[in-house]
């Protein structure tokens, strides 16, 4: 079998390489997984540039998301059988419940992620994924989807029939957040930065699309287009903290998810958050609970992530490459198999 190895976190892809390793052999609790696809999510290049906020281990196997088939378990297992087409949660531990520290080993930093051929993973980590989506689309899901899912369900208030809901940009984060939103009942409205992916929004369903480099002030036009009350929720990946303050209803919640835009410490008026009553609620990926309940919705409504382009194993380089440039729609992925 082979595996690529990040050599640590800020090598960048010069730390990058495949080595061959003896098939691994599920111990207890254990399952072995022929992995057929990984993707790439922001976090990756994270993980590559030393950016990340968690812990990596030097020499780790990268990538955090990836589906495949059961070929081997170890003693004790009994929830997932031979031959199960499955997915692995980013935090393996973290069942359901509150995140909590107990839960920080993620997949792909202080645990082998899921760039091989065979991934040997806790058994209680995986869920089977859905009967309508192949093994590309299924390994979207672990990161970017089950952040979407947890963005838009995950407190106690979720996305309501008619609530306003913001996605900003078309990352996978925000396509997902799309269809989730629009299948919960929601009216979307997407930001982008530029007129090219407006029609795309619009085919996934967004019901308004922001050009914010035609109108800069998009939380002013957000809440234009919401006679003034506000979006219900806008699910944050630019780390625009304060914009998104502005365009939020009161007492509605922002989702923070992330700081694509490259400023992790946004200028925030204190004020105006008092005065918003909103509810800013970070989000860390999502429990094995909520990835579950994620993919039954998703075969319920037939959803398919949006998959921009695939590359062979062999051209791993590349395909990182290809999701960095960012001129992309859709998520990147990685055949194995």
């Amino acid at each position: 079998m082979r595996s690529y190895h990040l050599s640590h976190s800020g090598a960048g892809l010069a730390g990058l390489t495949v080595r061959e390793h003896e098939t691994p052999v599920p111990g207890p609790g254990q399952a072995l997984v022929a992995v057929h696809a990984a993707s790439l999510s922001f976090r990756e290049l994270m993980v590559l540039d030393g950016s990340y906020v968690l812990p990596v281990e030097p020499d780790v196997v990268p990538v955090s998301d990836g589906a495949g088939e059961v070929r081997a378990l170890g003693p004790g297992v009994d929830g997932v059988r031979v031959g199960d087409r499955v997915a692995a949660s980013l935090f393996p531990s973290w069942q359901d419940g509150p995140f909590a520290v107990e839960h920080l080993p993620q997949r792909g930093g202080s645990l082998d992620g899921m760039l091989t051929e065979l991934a040997l993973v806790e058994a209680d980590s995986l869920v089977r994924v859905p009967e309508h989506l192949g093994y590309a689309e299924a390994a979207t899901l672990p990161c970017v989807a089950v952040t979407a899912w947890n963005a838009l369900t995950g407190d106690a208030a979720g996305v309501r029939p008619g609530d306003a809901v913001v996605v900003q940009g078309s990352g996978g984060v925000s396509l997902f957040a799309l269809q989730f939103a629009r299948t919960l009942g929601a009216r979307v409205i997407a930001t982008t930065g530029g007129p090219g992916k407006v029609a795309r929004l619009r085919e996934l369903g967004a019901d308004e699309v922001i050009d914010y480099r035609a109108t800069p002030d998009w939380a002013a036009e957000v809440r234009a287009r919401t006679g003034g009350r506000g979006a219900e929720r806008i699910v944050d990946v630019a780390g625009l903290l304060d914009d998104s303050v502005r365009a939020v209803a009161l007492a509605g919640t922002i989702a923070c998810v992330g700081f694509v835009g490259g400023d992790a410490a946004p200028q925030l008026d204190a004020r105006a958050l008092f005065a918003s009553g909103a509810t800013v609620r970070p989000i860390a990926v999502g429990s094995r609970a909520q990835f579950t309940a994620m993919n039954r919705h998703i075969e319920a409504h037939q959803l398919r992530p949006v998959i921009d382009r695939v590359f062979p194993f062999d051209e791993a380089v590349d395909a990182y490459r290809h999701y960095a440039d960012g001129r992309g729609f859709g998520k990147t992925v990685i055949s194995v198999r």
